[in-house]
């Protein structure tokens, strides 16, 4: 289980929006909004959502898509796991270090989750947003509020999925039980995360399709214009 995290320093909820709609700016528009907006800092987009959404798929998707233009930045993670354990591409450390680090601030966020440690550098993470980059990251949704209340500006996407997707993905990697992945996907019901700065992609069919929806999402998160009060 997730244990809350710590950070160094009445709206409805929005969900994705289609290109179809032409509510997501075309990435021209994008680059003269985001070169307008360089003294500030850029968002702190922090990826959220329970155990078997995809969000990994969807984060490495998307970061694919939108590296090339340099508008965002998605730090690896330091994580008290070997680095050849598989998974994300990830910066290894022991625990000893983890909190001899935490304790002297290196980490602009931390938790635990599930027997392991979680940093996200500050670093290279606020070098990032002073120079107008949006920093994506996926985070546990203990840091949240912590995040919310010192590292502003701060956006939140919540991946979300039925409990079939969930299942089959859960089924897929082999890691769980029936048993546990029951005890997930009931878990996974009970996962909310809302307010004005929240936005919700919904990753229920192919990977691609979930993809481009945290495209779009990215892209509305980013946005100087997007005002989460309004």
């Amino acid at each position: 289980m997730a244990q809350a995290g710590r950070c160094n320093k009445t709206v409805a909820k929005a969900s994705y929006i289609s290109r179809e709609q032409g509510l997501v700016m075309s990435d021209e528009k994008h680059q003269k909004r985001h070169k307008n907006n360089m003294s500030g800092l850029g968002a702190l987009i922090l990826v959220v959502g329970p155990s078997g959404v995809g969000k990994d798929t969807l984060v490495d998707g998307a970061k694919a898509i939108v590296a090339p233009s340099q508008r965002f930045f998605f730090p690896a993670r330091t994580i008290t796991r070997p680095s050849d354990a598989g998974g994300e591409d990830h910066i290894a450390t022991t625990e000893a270090d983890f909190q001899a680090r935490e304790s002297s601030g290196d980490f602009l966020l931390s938790w635990r989750a599930h027997g392991l440690c979680y940093g996200i550098s500050a670093d290279t993470t606020d070098g990032a947003r002073r120079h107008g980059q949006a920093v994506v990251v996926n985070v546990s949704r203990g840091v949240l509020d912590c995040a919310r209340n010192r590292l502003q500006p701060v956006r939140i996407i919540s991946v979300t999925a039925s409990a079939d997707a969930i299942r089959a993905r859960l089924q897929a990697r082999g890691r769980e039980d029936a048993a546990d992945i029951e005890a997930r996907i009931a878990r996974a019901s009970a996962y909310d995360v809302s307010g004005g700065d929240v936005i919700s992609v919904l990753n229920d069919g192919p990977p691609e399709d979930g993809i481009a929806r945290m495209v779009e999402a990215l892209e509305i998160a980013s946005s100087v214009e997007w005002n989460p009060a309004e």
